[in-house]
């Protein structure tokens, strides 16, 4: 067994194991650890807890100590000075007349490089902005493009079920999230309704995914001619959730009912709906990641 201790970097919702270094820390704890990238801080998210050697894919780097007023003041000064660059790195895209749009600055804890988040509807040429950077800032510059998903995660928000963003609350990484599921959950296809802040998909539309999927395997499609106690007739509606199947009988003249899908027998399913609405494929393009 070897004891771990779980830390959450600041902007992440992953949680990665050190070794604790003889300390033993309660959860929010503000601590400097040792990375493969150099010095760094971030909050206690799990506590000291033993795990199987097996499950430690690689050697544990260390926590160097608990954050003193000296780390917290070095992080306040780190705060300022990302202030103080996201202003002259605005200026400077306008300068160079570049198409993309500054979203966040990072300065790494230790001083070594300043990480600057844009977004871009293209490939951007930033080679010249990257030295007047740092020129002015006198150490690493790096720039980094991304998704308006990750923006979402980094600014954060309230969807519209009044929760905050799942991706900034504890999704640890983006899951594919199809227009598919949206179908498959009887959603309506309209992307203002199924669309996050984003612009893409609701993450929480996988949520449930495995639900509906089960629940298909026991519900028989739209279309499919089934035996009833009130005779033969075709499902022309079902409810996934509460198992309420439409029922059009066989017989022109006899009303629509409704009845249980413990109800009925699958004489010959329907047919899947391969074809492509014109909604789904307008949805499409909230896909993309």
């Amino acid at each position: 067994m070897i004891e771990i201790v779980g830390v959450r970097f600041e902007n992440s919702n992953k949680i990665y194991y050190f070794a604790p270094n003889g300390l033993t820390l309660a959860l929010g704890t503000k601590v400097i650890v040792e990375t493969a990238k150099g010095i760094d801080w971030g909050t206690v998210a799990l506590q000291n807890k033993k795990l199987p050697d097996e499950s430690i894919v690689s050697s544990l780097k260390s926590i160097v100590r608990i954050m003193n007023k000296e780390d917290f003041r070095t992080l306040e000064l780190n705060k300022q000075k990302e202030v103080k660059a996201f202003t002259i790195c605005e200026q400077k895209i306008e300068a160079h007349k570049l198409k993309m749009r500054l979203v966040d600055v990072s300065c790494a804890f230790d001083n070594s490089k300043l990480l600057f988040y844009f977004t871009a509807d293209s490939r951007v040429d930033f080679r010249e902005l990257v030295k007047d950077l740092a020129s002015i800032f006198r150490m690493r510059i790096e720039l980094r493009q991304i998704g308006v998903r990750d923006e979402a995660k980094m600014f954060g928000g309230l969807g519209i079920c009044g929760r905050e963003f799942c991706c900034r609350g504890y999704l640890s990484d983006f899951q594919p999230v199809s227009i598919k599921m949206a179908k498959e959950q009887g959603l309506s296809l309209n992307p203002t309704k199924i669309s996050g802040t984003c612009g893409r998909l609701m993450c929480c539309l996988k949520h449930e995914q495995e639900v509906y999927e089960e629940l298909q395997k026991i519900t028989p499609r739209i279309g499919s001619l089934v035996k009833t106690p009130n005779g033969k007739g075709r499902v022309e509606d079902a409810n996934l959730i509460t198992g309420k199947l439409r029922i059009r009988p066989e017989k022109e003249e006899d009303v629509p009912y409704t009845i249980d899908r413990s109800e009925v027998e699958i004489i010959r399913a329907g047919k899947n709906q391969n074809r492509m609405t014109k909604e789904e494929k307008e949805c499409r393009k909230l896909e993309k990641k």
